[in-house]
């Protein structure tokens, strides 16, 4: 069984069996109601299969930079604007690569602070995130007024 199939097939149950104990200490900020189990339980299943969608573009976008690498020769009997073309066609495929990378390092990272019992603390002041935060963006690190501020620099 490959790594993703074995993640598609681990629902975040199986791959965290303390959330139960977890996930009712995990942070909310003041007038919003406590974690359940359920709710971490949808955003880890989330993050699970984001990243196992995201590994699959990976490959998919690696592929297709290693086939423009390969078919572009030296040039030879190429114009500028053929060459020109081909340039920004790598270029793009190499940053849908990078941001394809990040977001799965990012997911991953998310999911290693649910294992942790860490997920939903602001990795810069240490307060909570905010649950609605974190619900609209499952790979938050950064509480809201952390997150202006690191923007402002």
């Amino acid at each position: 069984m490959s790594t993703r199939d074995a993640m598609s097939s681990a629902p975040a149950r199986e791959q965290f069996p303390n959330l139960s104990k977890d996930a009712p200490g995990f942070p909310v900020r003041e007038g919003e109601e406590p974690w359940t189990v359920a709710e971490v339980e949808v955003l880890a299943d989330d993050l699970i299969a984001e990243s196992v969608r995201l590994q699959d573009e990976l490959v998919a976008a690696d592929q297709e930079l290693s086939e423009l690498l390969r078919n572009s020769g030296d040039g030879a009997g190429d114009d500028q604007a053929d060459s020109g073309s081909s340039a920004l066609e790598r270029e793009q495929e190499l940053t849908l690569v990078n941001n394809t990378r990040d977001m799965l390092a990012q997911d991953a990272r998310a999911l290693a602070r649910i294992g942790a019992g860490t997920y939903g603390t602001c990795e810069s002041c240490g307060d909570a995130i905010g649950k609605a935060r974190v619900q609209a963006f499952p790979r938050a690190t950064l509480c809201v007024t952390c997150k202006q501020r690191e923007e402002r620099r």
